[in-house]
């Protein structure tokens, strides 16, 4: 058996409406609420908005780590809503990656050295619609963070 291979599928920007909803620290670990303001994202075969319908239900771990929770909606240039719903992980690596997405002053600062930033989109289409096909498939993520919030480059896993 071979390696996993993937192909490109898009390349996404996304505006965090600041600043995150504190929760509080909770049975699970300390929960944060980071909502979308919006963005955009192109690819091959997928170009479009992201719209102003979702966020990451976060949670900041005991170990460090914080665990994605992302709801989204995309739409796609020709109209069509794609809901994409992924979990993930962010883990710095010795500076605070998660106070720079709340910091665009700190964003600047860091690199992708700095943290692990990965997760894994699932997607929804209605059934009759051209981009049905996303429906079947999943995704891998590799994401930054930026002075606007995060970007994502997505690959299908092939």
């Amino acid at each position: 058996m071979g390696g996993i291979e993937s192909a490109f599928l898009f390349g996404m920007e996304g505006q965090l409406d600041l600043p995150f909803i504190p929760v509080g620290q909770t049975p699970e670990g300390n929960r944060l609420i980071a909502n979308l303001a919006g963005g955009k994202f192109a690819g091959p075969k997928l170009k479009g908005r992201i719209a102003r319908s979702g966020g990451d239900w976060g949670l900041m771990r005991a170990d460090g780590s914080f665990k994605l929770d992302v709801r989204v909606c995309l739409i796609e240039e020709d109209g069509t809503p794609i809901y994409m719903h992924y979990f993930g992980r962010l883990v710095s690596k010795g500076r605070d990656a998660m106070a720079a997405l709340a910091d665009p002053a700190l964003a600047a600062t860091l690199t992708p050295s700095d943290y692990y930033f990965r997760s894994a989109p699932f997607f929804e289409v209605a059934s009759d619609s051209k981009h049905a096909w996303l429906n079947h498939i999943l995704g891998i993520g590799v994401g930054t963070i930026s002075e606007v919030g995060i970007t994502y480059k997505v690959y299908e896993v092939l």
